[in-house]
């Protein structure tokens, strides 16, 4: 019986993709979506409801929190989460296409192969929590923000455990799994493995990989 471990999340430098990617030690417990629209208000005398106009949309906003600890070996965890710090930091081998000054890179954030996330990251609060005897902190929490860069990607449910709405569960795949055997476990019908792939958008549901994680939704 072969076991699989479940696959860590990690952040890349899109701009300097030769530059090693930042491997998360613990995987996010939740991390939340948000977007919102501009609408314009035109004033109407006589009327109870403005006309609404459309002002365009605002970038998507994906919010989470990292954990690291590096209490059993006592090194300072300041050496890893330093290097999601410099992501925010100007680099002067990138410059904005509209002011021509240096800017911070972009980045992707990444967990498993269903889904990405291009963005830049524009706020990051770090706590530290646990210190050596000599103040080294070997212990500390990072609630990063990342701001949606590119419109392209596929966005799964905003918490992996109940993927944001009632009755929904996970499920890991493991080695060995098709999507239609997974059907028939989880629904008693091998034929409900569209709507897994409808519910995961999934663009090629016979390509499961071991550590991919499904929502899987009440029956409809």
């Amino acid at each position: 019986m072969s076991s699989t471990k479940p696959e860590k999340a990690r952040i890349i430098n899109l701009d300097k993709p030769n530059q090693r990617e930042i491997v998360c030690m613990f995987n996010p417990n939740e991390y939340t979506f948000s977007k919102k629209n501009t609408w314009n208000k035109g004033e109407i005398k006589g009327k109870n409801v403005p006309q609404l106009e459309f002002g365009g949309g605002d970038s998507m906003t994906l919010k989470l929190q990292l954990f690291f600890d590096n209490y059993t070996d006592g090194g300072d965890v300041r050496q890893t989460t330093n290097q999601i710090w410099s992501l925010m930091n100007i680099d002067k081998d990138l410059t904005d296409m509209t002011s021509v000054k240096g800017r911070p890179p972009m980045v992707e954030f990444q967990w498993g192969s269903t889904w990405a996330f291009k963005a830049v990251i524009t706020n990051i609060s770090q706590k530290f929590t646990l210190f050596r005897y000599d103040g080294i902190p070997v212990r500390a929490t990072l609630d990063v923000t990342f701001m949606q860069a590119k419109e392209k990607g596929k966005y799964p449910g905003q918490n992996p455990t109940t993927v944001g709405q009632p009755g929904y569960k996970h499920r890991l795949v493991k080695e060995g799994d098709v999507i239609d055997w997974i059907a028939f476990e989880e629904y008693g019908n091998s034929a409900m493995w569209r709507y897994i792939a409808e519910t995961n958008k999934l663009d090629y549901p016979q390509r499961l990989k071991p550590g991919q994680m499904l929502a899987i939704a009440p029956p409809p």
